[in-house]
């Protein structure tokens, strides 16, 4: 039998124009294929590095999509029904809207795949297909079947090696779809599974693709201990209050760690409080930052605009802020009422969502009607903060010539700056 599994494109025109190299390949893909029974031949394709051929020969063809590429998602999930092809439909959108990805797919996995798709596998070859394959409970991260990397062509990845360590987070913020498909849950992977899968990639710069690597902190350190001995570089995305454990910023830094991603979201306290975001504490946003630095860490900060205590003022004084604390990167997002979040549901109770095309829900475009400004003020803000952030003076200010990591981060940094100068962005 035959698999074809494909991620749609993110319609990014710096990385869609030529299709050579992608950032991170699509790991929940090659779990997807450990999954799958020996026998099957299966093909991963990435559509941000090849086209999508639906006359490929397949028996059966899964498809996973965020929110943003579900309509893209669909129209390959169209292309091969129309020929025939059972198609199975997964991913954050499908869980999330699980009757609206049935009108394009014969089956929709809700969750996590590991509970459910071996039973999709075998209902498909007893030729009864069930509609929606939902787990009883959220699987156990130990003990899983291997992830098949071979079948992904690492080096067209300029981050090939990704594995995760913990699903969920122990935070719940309103914008965010984490909680709609992990459920209130944080889980974590035996650290000696981890190293073993470690021992397995390509090279050792190692994006830990966790939503929040320190959400336990026992078994942060325990994880950081293990990792010493794999003389590995990592980074990953956690949350601020990090700075609060000294000995754990160390023990990051001694077991390869360059740098953390970080959601700040917000410089206003009632806008923190109101999205449920209780570990941030604004008066402590530059003693944490200056903790992290000086414990060898660099930070990329996230920030989001367009919530109700933003007025006009906030894209000037985020940047700010961002370039005092001499952050290494940033990401400016316009928040996004994603589906199955507790943002969407306000917002669409409010009547405040001016758009349902879902390819704008990419954190690039004002989907609903904001309230301390015009949505036409919050897109130019938010296009503004990218384009200033990443200038050649805050670039130089930022990093200066002589930073720990400096080659690296100026090529990120010079990376970024392409992207947000490109006017089809």
């Amino acid at each position: 039998m035959k698999l074809v599994l494909i991620a749609p494109s993110w319609a990014d025109p710096l990385w869609k124009k030529e299709k050579t190299k992608g950032i991170f390949p699509p790991l929940n893909l090659a779990i997807v294929a450990g999954l799958t029974p020996e026998d099957w031949e299966i093909r991963i394709v990435d559509e941000n590095l090849e086209d999508v051929d639906t006359s490929l020969d397949a028996d059966l063809v899964g498809i996973t999509a965020m929110t943003s590429l579900a309509p893209r998602a669909y129209q390959i999930a169209d292309a091969f029904r129309a020929r025939g092809v059972k198609v199975v439909l997964g991913g954050i959108h499908s869980t999330a809207l699980p009757e609206e990805a049935i009108q394009h797919a014969d089956a929709v996995v809700i969750g996590e795949a590991e509970a459910t798709w071996p039973q999709v596998v075998k209902d498909f070859l007893a030729g009864g297909l069930q509609p929606f394959y939902r787990a009883a409970q959220y699987p156990s991260l130990d003990s899983l079947s291997p992830a098949r990397r071979q079948l992904l062509n690492h080096e067209r990845y300029l981050l090939p090696s990704t594995v995760y360590t913990t699903r969920g987070c122990p935070f719940a913020c309103s914008f965010c779809s984490v909680t709609t498909f992990f459920g209130h849950t944080y889980r974590f992977r035996p650290v000696m599974e981890v190293v073993k899968e470690i021992g397995t990639l390509p090279n050792k710069l190692v994006a830990f693709v966790d939503d929040n690597i320190i959400g336990n902190l026992r078994y942060a350190r325990n994880l950081f201990q293990a990792l010493v001995q794999q003389k590995i570089t990592w980074f990953s995305q956690g949350s601020i209050n990090i700075a609060k454990h000294p000995d754990l910023l160390d023990l990051a830094r001694e077991s390869g760690c360059i740098g953390l991603f970080i959601g700040f979201e917000s410089l206003s306290p009632t806008t923190l409080k109101e999205m449920h975001k209780k570990q941030n504490q604004v008066e402590e946003y530059e003693e944490a930052i200056t903790t992290i630095h000086r414990h060898g860490l660099s930070v990329e900060g996230a920030f989001v605009f367009g919530f109700d205590e933003d007025d006009e003022a906030v894209f000037e004084r985020t940047v700010d802020f961002a370039r005092r604390n001499k952050m290494e990167a940033a990401q400016f997002a316009i928040l996004t009422p994603y589906p199955g979040t507790p943002l969407y549901t306000e917002m669409e109770q409010q009547g405040r969502i001016i758009d349902d095309n879902w390819a704008h829900y990419d954190v690039s475009h004002v989907v609903f009607e904001p309230r301390g400004m015009s949505a036409k003020t919050l897109q130019e803000g938010r296009n503004w903060a990218w384009k200033e952030f990443y200038s050649l003076s805050s670039i130089a200010s930022r990093l200066g010539l002589f930073h720990r990591y400096g080659p690296g981060l100026w090529a990120l940094n010079w990376q970024i700056r392409k992207r947000v100068r490109n006017p089809a962005i």
